[in-house]
């Protein structure tokens, strides 16, 4: 029986990977995020700080699933996040 270190095969070398080397590692790739009034944004993430105030580039703006706006720079405030996501499709849907 294993104790359940990070020395499983494909685990990334056996290395922790903490929250802020998760954020680190998503600049500059599409994201989710998902504000607390379950309002959608992906897009690019362009920076983000301490207080999780996120500045985003080609965002759109989905509520309910559905695409109600484009912007092409956005800035959200932090305390609105409630998650934030790497995004498993381009941005422009594989076409």
């Amino acid at each position: 029986m294993s104790s359940g270190g990070g020395d499983k095969p494909g685990s990334g070398g056996g290395a922790v990977k903490t929250p802020s080397d998760f954020l680190k590692s998503i600049r500059g790739r599409p994201v989710v995020v998902k504000l607390n009034s379950g309002v959608d944004y992906r897009g690019i993430l362009a920076c983000l700080d301490g207080y999780m105030n996120i500045a985003m580039e080609q965002t759109e703006e989905y509520v309910n699933g559905q695409l109600k706006n484009k912007y092409g720079d956005a800035f959200i405030r932090g305390n609105n996040v409630l998650y934030i996501s790497t995004s498993k499709r381009s941005l422009t849907d594989g076409l």
